[in-house]
């Protein structure tokens, strides 16, 4: 249902150059009854999805690591992150995207997924819904090197870490995307490894 007290006014193209980002101008009634004015500024990259592979036998977890630029500009010196495999649904439904992007980044093959949760990462300023999910791999699901599509720019690593290492980084430091936190704290709390 729509909220009743807010109504948009205008939406400006601020850059449109890889995604959109919009400066959108809103009334709001406020809890004392009054309308004010106000404009902020939302980023619309599209929704995602993003998957956490593990093996229950051997206790570990499939992460990547890769360059990311905000990071890197933000205090990161190396710009690497090692995240969950993710990416962006690109019209596909979010399982059919999971599936195409474990593929391409990690060489696994996944039939099976099991959806977890939704959640906005960033709402203060992003627009995108994230689709968590996980799934169980096996050595023999693996079909290819991974590391990601080429005409993307992607040149990702692929990482097989225990289950318990790739815990420790998140108290370490080493592991800093909060995806990656929220399935592993997932896969943690509901003792699947």
């Amino acid at each position: 249902m729509q909220n009743p007290n807010i109504s948009i006014l205008k939406t400006e193209i601020l850059s449109d150059n890889w995604y959109t980002l919009n400066k959108v101008t809103y009334s709001i009634t406020k809890k004392d009854g009054t309308t004010e004015t106000q404009s902020r500024e939302a980023y619309d990259r599209g929704n995602g999805a993003v998957i956490l592979l593990y093996n229950k036998v051997s206790g570990t977890v499939i992460l990547t690591r890769q360059f990311r630029l905000p990071t890197f500009i933000n205090g990161n010196p190396t710009g690497m992150l090692i995240e969950a495999c993710a990416g962006l649904l690109d019209n596909d439904n979010p399982e059919d995207c999971i599936k195409r992007e474990t593929e391409e980044e990690t060489g696994y093959k996944i039939s099976k997924v099991e959806k977890v949760f939704e959640a906005y990462m960033s709402p203060g300023s992003v627009t995108e819904i994230l689709h968590f999910f996980i799934a169980e791999y096996s050595s023999e699901m693996k079909i290819a090197n991974g590391g990601g599509l080429q005409e993307e720019g992607e040149n990702i690593e692929v990482l097989e870490l225990s289950f318990n290492d790739a815990l420790a980084m998140i108290e370490s430091g080493e592991v800093m995307d909060a995806k990656t936190i929220m399935l592993l704290q997932y896969l943690r709390i509901k003792s699947i490894v």
